[in-house]
């Protein structure tokens, strides 16, 4: 039976996802896009493993989880919790078996070619994009490429950072801008690498997009993205269900978890451009840092906070806070992040205070950040 392809290309590094069914590749069309250079290709062959690169097979076969769960379990296996199901591993030969009984999803991985296989198609269409960005994930680490916890929107090729700890108001600054006519590159991670020529390069990081309902309502978003979900417009599986019953019935107030978390309508990467009008950028050099923090009854201001980049804005394999690496696709060792450190602490900075406000706050980032890529 012929395959359908996509491929993905991120600077250097290079994944193809196939499969028997149209549906699971466009779904890492959809969600690549502009972001990583996805496009449909026409076999998975040139351009995956045999120039380096990952390639990906993923396809709706319930028969075959069983015969990988077989295998897990001839390998006496480990479990561990992955994309937050119990998954069981085991390792014969060179290959790694997973399978999650609950999920009904089973994997198999020999160095950067995997294999997904599942009961039903928008879990598998899920797991081959996750799969997907860890194997450039990988790739792009192995060439000096590292993870950093920030947002970035760009003008004219140049990028402006945002930095800071969990509700510092990342996402918003990023949203802020991007409404404002910047590119958005990403709301909550980025690649970067320092070149010799003292630069700093900048990657997007492709990820659903979690915009709370107040951020949503207080930007005007609210309405056209409501309109879409009563249309029929599915966002991201991710998303918990009560975030699109409080759509439905047209609730605008914050929903949390009992942790303390907040839920948030979870947005595709094209979604972003369709749904919400923003324009994705590819790439971008590094030209200021912003370090905000979330102040709900204040007046926006710059302030001098002392706030600087630090071991933990940087994501390694000590503080890296996604899936555990049970494929093995990334290298042990990175590459690059002192370097990183030091070409980041010469670019100009600013610290400020943003509030529910978002016309006042939109105004003071949009005035400094066109500052600091002037004064780069």
């Amino acid at each position: 039976m012929s395959l359908t392809a996509t491929r993905i290309h991120a600077d250097t590094a290079t994944v193809t996802v196939a499969s028997q069914t149209a549906a699971i590749t466009d779904w890492s069309a959809r969600y690549f896009g502009p972001w990583w250079n996805a496009a449909a290709a026409d076999d998975p062959g040139p351009g995956s493993l045999a120039d380096g690169g990952g390639l990906v097979l993923a396809d709706v076969d319930p028969g075959r989880v069983d015969d990988i769960a077989a295998l897990v379990a001839d390998c006496g296996p480990e479990e561990t919790i992955y994309a937050n199901a119990r998954t069981l591993v085991g390792r014969a030969d060179g290959i790694t078996y997973a399978v999650q009984p609950e999920e009904r999803i089973g994997y198999q991985a020999n160095g950067r070619r995997l294999v997904i296989v599942g009961g039903e198609l928008e879990p598998v269409a899920v797991a081959a994009a996750r799969l997907a960005r860890e194997l450039v994930r990988g790739q792009l680490l192995a060439d000096g490429w590292t993870v950093l916890h920030a947002s970035a929107a760009t003008q004219n090729g140049d990028a402006v950072l945002t930095l800071g700890d969990k509700g510092a108001g990342k996402t918003t600054t990023g949203l802020l801008l991007a409404l404002g006519g910047w590119g958005l590159l990403a709301n909550d991670r980025v690649f970067v690498r320092p070149e010799p020529d003292g630069r700093v390069r900048v990657l997007p990081w492709p990820s659903a997009a979690a915009l709370g309902l107040g951020l949503l309502d207080a930007t005007g978003l609210y309405d056209q993205v409501r309109e879409k979900v009563l249309a029929g417009g599915q966002l991201h599986p991710t998303q918990h269900p009560t975030v699109t019953q409080a759509l439905v019935d047209d609730r605008r107030e914050p929903l949390w978890k009992d942790t303390g978390k907040e839920l948030k309508p979870q947005f595709f990467p094209d979604q972003l451009g369709s749904w919400l009008g923003l324009t994705l950028a590819t790439e971008a050099r590094a030209a200021g840092l912003l370090f905000p923090t979330m102040s709900p009854d204040a007046v926006p201001a710059l302030v001098e906070n002392g706030r600087t980049l630090t071991d933990a804005d940087v994501f390694d394999q000590k503080t890296e806070d996604r899936y555990p690496d049970i494929f093995d696709l990334t290298p042990t060792t990175a590459t690059g992040t002192q370097a990183l450190t030091e070409y980041l602490a010469r670019l100009p900075r600013r610290s400020m205070v943003l509030s529910h406000d978002t016309n006042a706050s939109a105004a003071l980032l949009t005035k400094t950040a066109e500052e600091l890529i002037t004064t780069r």
